[in-house]
């Protein structure tokens, strides 16, 4: 069987994401014949039948599916490896760089780092703060080597380590009817409006925060739409302006302590998880010193004070 080339699983990439050949064709930069042949040439060198044609759709068969999501992975890998390369070639000296999501897990990073600068068999660590699309994306295209942040998030391509494990709590305006109450339910808070996280839409994510009973489980009845934000900061601030309320990690609460706003246990959501994340292709020894030296500090004393910290 002759190689598949990465131009080729470019070109199946696009026709599989819009299903029309037009749209890729104009996306790529193409004439619509060359990219139809060139497809066709991709099936003959499989051997299997991507996608069905007919004169009004275009679809997937199972084969060409998993050739989606598994060519999608050969390239950004390719693109790390590039990335990876670069970054290596243009540092000083040998250094780790980390992916973090302000206001994640902050304490026990902090702690991670301290060991990492206490231990000279430990990499130098170098933080990276605010990758367009997010920490996990850093690390898949190879902007980052490893990356700090909490679950759920697309998982594709990467390897994980479980750091901390913390409840949520719903966060609400101090005025709030419900602000005075020890205990909620998610249902106490059904109607309310929820904010959403900016940037590439991520429905696992997206429900999460929304008050899912588990991640990828829809809530029992759709919030209203809520303001977009950025970050943490912005969060809070929406829930302090009576726009949105939300559910945060409880050592938020710690973290930003106010009069304007009250932070209330909320018995049947599922708890926050805080992870390290790395590409499944790596054999990078600074990155496992990195991940163990991460997992000893959660396990720690220093870890589970984080956690409320």
């Amino acid at each position: 069987m002759d190689q598949v080339e990465l131009r080729e699983l470019r070109y199946f990439i696009a026709v599989a994401e819009e299903l029309n050949f037009t749209r890729a064709a104009a996306r790529l930069g193409l004439a619509q014949p060359p990219l139809s042949a060139a497809i066709g040439k991709l099936e003959r060198k499989l051997g299997v039948r991507l996608l069905e044609r007919t004169s009004r759709r275009v679809t997937l068969t199972p084969a060409g599916a998993v050739l989606l999501d598994q060519a999608r992975i050969t390239i950004e890998t390719a693109g790390a490896a590039i990335q990876r390369t670069r970054r290596a070639g243009n540092q000083p000296e040998p250094r780790l760089t980390v992916a973090v999501k302000p206001g994640t897990g902050t304490s026990l990073l902090s702690k991670i780092m301290q060991r990492c600068a206490e231990d000279p068999r430990l990499p130098q660590v170098h933080l990276l703060f605010g990758h367009p699309g997010g920490p996990a994306t850093a690390v898949r295209r190879g902007a980052a080597d490893v990356a700090i942040l909490r679950a759920p998030f697309d998982q594709r391509g990467l390897d994980t380590e479980l750091l901390l494990t913390e409840p949520r709590v719903a966060v609400l305006p101090a005025g709030h009817r419900l602000a005075g109450r020890a205990e909620l339910r998610r249902a106490d808070l059904a109607g309310e409006p929820m904010p959403h996280w900016a940037g590439p839409a991520d429905p696992v994510a997206a429900a999460y925060w929304a008050g899912a009973d588990a991640p990828g489980l829809a809530q029992d009845q759709p919030a209203p739409p809520g303001p977009e934000i950025n970050d943490i900061s912005q969060l809070l601030d929406a829930v302090t302006l009576g726009r949105a309320v939300a559910y945060v990690p409880a050592s938020v609460a710690h973290q930003h302590p106010t009069a304007d706003l009250a932070f209330v246990p909320v018995s049947d959501l599922t708890p926050s998880q805080v992870m390290a994340a790395w590409p499944q292709t790596s054999r990078s020894r600074a990155v496992a010193g990195f991940v163990r030296a991460a997992a000893e500090v959660a396990a720690g004393p220093a870890g589970r004070a984080a956690a409320l910290a």
